[in-house]
């Protein structure tokens, strides 16, 4: 976990936020003590839902010989 004094953070923030990966964490000091934690958003993934794949699998044809061997299990 980097550390950075608050003075140096104040002169350089913009940078810093944009050096910042997702989840990462940044310890800011004054006078070697910790005094603030900066961390990278972690963006929020969109719920599933039922449908959302719907038309990215296209079957171009029935393949029942695999199904030979299942024969006895079928109703």
């Amino acid at each position: 976990m980097p550390t950075l004094t608050i003075d140096e953070v104040q002169s350089r923030l913009p940078q810093i936020i944009d050096a910042l990966a997702p989840g990462e964490e940044l310890v800011i000091t004054r006078g070697d003590k910790p005094i603030a934690r900066l961390t990278g958003e972690v963006p929020i993934r969109k719920s599933r839902r039922a449908g959302n794949c719907q038309g990215m699998l296209v079957i171009i044809s029935d393949d029942d010989k695999h199904l030979k061997d299942f024969a006895e299990y079928m109703p």
